[in-house]
């Protein structure tokens, strides 16, 4: 009982630290402590410093001290890599699909249509909803009397995909009268025009040429992509004006129009328009 006393005693009697200058014993400062509190704060720094090593063993220094966390962090980053490298390679594959379709539309390669209700099916554009009036806003007379001079149509896609609301205004391609229009029950994916000698083709919008060559059904062929995953496409031309990857404005001159190609019976343009890859009628859209 005695020794416990003692214990405690020791533990809990206060101390006094009195620091004072060596030079003329002025008192400097005083701390009040018990060997309690001392032995606290030196369990307490210990426990910091034990938790503070274990953390450098274990996080910072594993990387020199164990080979197997190199090894892991190696293995983390070629799986990284292989997912990345397998992304872009599907992305190419999409990209590389997607030209050669474009280049079976330009083409003419339409085999994979069989029906009209095949086309029909899935085609995602509605006209009856299309109102020219109201699309072309009267913001100037002028303005909007210089268009209506250009026969301008109006062209509206609903994309199913993102419901976002876009809308092309689309330029005739040539002046001229219309010989043959869209039939997709005997493969004629597009509309005739027919016009003068040398008469100017012109892009029906803003965009990029995909396809500008040489075919043995529809000669001197031209294929422009628009936003709205719309592709408007060129046929039976006697000269092309531009070149793949040039990009064109609605209404600048791209070609002359011809006929060349074995599907040709004068001269004549042949004038197709794509959306998401099926074919739409081009009469609905634009006023030739």
């Amino acid at each position: 009982m005695a020794a416990r006393k003692t214990l405690s005693n020791w533990l809990t009697n206060r101390y006094l630290l009195i620091i004072r200058n060596e030079e003329n014993f002025a008192e400097k400062k005083t701390i009040s402590f018990t060997y309690a509190k001392v032995i606290l704060l030196m369990g307490v720094a210990f426990l910091i410093t034990l938790s503070l090593a274990i953390y450098l063993v274990t996080f910072t220094l594993e990387q020199w001290l164990d080979p197997r966390f190199v090894q892991s962090q190696t293995n983390r980053q070629l799986l990284a890599l292989t997912m990345k490298i397998d992304s872009l390679e599907q992305e190419m594959l999409i990209k590389d699909q997607y030209v050669t379709n474009i280049k079976k539309i330009v083409s003419g390669d339409t085999e994979a249509f069989s029906s009209l209700e095949d086309i029909s099916g899935n085609v995602t554009i509605g006209t009856s909803e299309v109102d020219f009036e109201e699309t072309i806003k009267p913001i100037d007379s002028q303005f909007r009397a210089e268009f209506e001079s250009e026969e301008l149509g109006v062209l509206t896609f609903q994309t199913s995909e993102s419901g976002e609301f876009r809308e092309l205004y689309l330029f005739s391609p040539l002046e001229g009268i219309v010989s043959d229009g869209f039939n997709p029950k005997t493969n004629h994916f597009g509309t005739d025009i027919v016009a003068k000698e040398n008469e100017p083709v012109k892009c029906v919008a803003d965009g990029v040429v995909v396809f500008s060559s040489w075919t043995l059904d529809s000669g001197y062929v031209l294929g422009v992509q628009h936003r709205g995953n719309l592709i408007s496409v060129y046929k039976h031309n006697s000269e092309l004006l531009k070149n793949v990857g040039s990009f064109v404005t609605g209404g600048e001159i791209i070609a002359i129009i011809g006929n060349t190609g074995e599907l040709t019976s004068g001269p004549h343009l042949h004038f197709e328009l794509w959306h998401n890859g099926n074919p739409v009628n081009p009469q609905e859209y634009v006023a030739f």
